[in-house]
């Protein structure tokens, strides 16, 4: 088994808000996680710790109990991550501000009959088959919204965690039951790769080639290429996006099964 992995944030000045981690239990198979911590606008979010704080408690809840509880669904781990994070904050921020510190979600459990995933919000999973191809998982409720409907920061939080807009995870446990799940046989997936949107890019912003053609840059060059490629394309005046930050923290994970 190989995994590879590598985080790099938008810009020197701000902490990275994404978190990533891969694990191997004793008790077998393996364990992937990727999380993009949301960044809110300025002003009050109801929070006195901020989004590294609840990536990382969340990541590391998520890594904890997808290897030591086989038997509970990654929604149930979802949801009790959710609820843990939420309790170790609660005493002194305000849960219900829709700021609240929030992430999107990928989380990849394996053993040696089957893959399981979950997917909440604008990270993608790829799955490659053992022909080679590449099928990506995606929850794309972020990109059905008219771009009008987001133009301010009042619409997105009006949109935020609420029916007929996007889901993230923040501190309700409900939302874990909006993820997209799947479970595949472990004999019809030979590597699987979690991107979070800044590392994405690559593909679905800049469209320098396929998922496919994302993971075998993956495979061939290491999750660390594929980052510095997308900050070269971020950083060319010639290849201007219009999505969001012109350089946002990119994380990418890579297992070969």
């Amino acid at each position: 088994m190989r995994i590879d992995l590598s985080s790099a944030p938008g810009t020197p000045e701000r902490p990275n808000e994404d978190w990533v981690s891969a694990a191997m239990p004793a008790s077998g198979g393996g364990v992937l996680v990727a999380l993009d911590g949301v960044t809110p606008p300025p002003g009050d979010v109801g929070c006195a710790h901020g989004v590294p704080w609840f990536a990382s408690r969340l990541g590391g809840r998520l890594t904890e109990l997808s290897g030591s509880h086989r038997d509970m669904p990654l929604t149930d781990v979802l949801a009790a991550a959710i609820a843990a994070t939420a309790d170790d904050h609660r005493d002194t921020c305000d849960l219900s501000h829709v700021r609240t510190p929030q992430a999107t979600v990928v989380v990849v459990r394996w053993d040696e009959s089957c893959v399981e995933h979950l997917v909440l919000s604008d990270s993608v999973l790829l799955l490659q088959a053992p022909g080679g191809e590449v099928r990506a998982v995606l929850d794309d409720r972020l990109d059905r919204i008219p771009r009008e409907r987001l133009r301010t920061e009042a619409s997105a939080d009006e949109l935020r965690n609420a029916e007929g807009g996007f889901f993230t995870a923040a501190a309700d446990p409900a939302v874990a039951a909006r993820a997209v799940t799947g479970r595949t046989p472990r004999a019809r997936v030979r590597a699987l790769a979690a991107l979070t949107d800044g590392a994405s890019r690559w593909t679905d912003t800049f469209g320098e080639g396929d998922w496919a053609e994302c993971l075998a840059v993956l495979r061939e060059e290491g999750a660390r290429s594929l980052i510095e490629r997308v900050r070269a394309l971020e950083s060319d005046p010639d290849r201007p996006h219009r999505r969001g930050k012109r350089h946002d923290d990119a994380s990418a994970v890579y297992a070969e099964l």
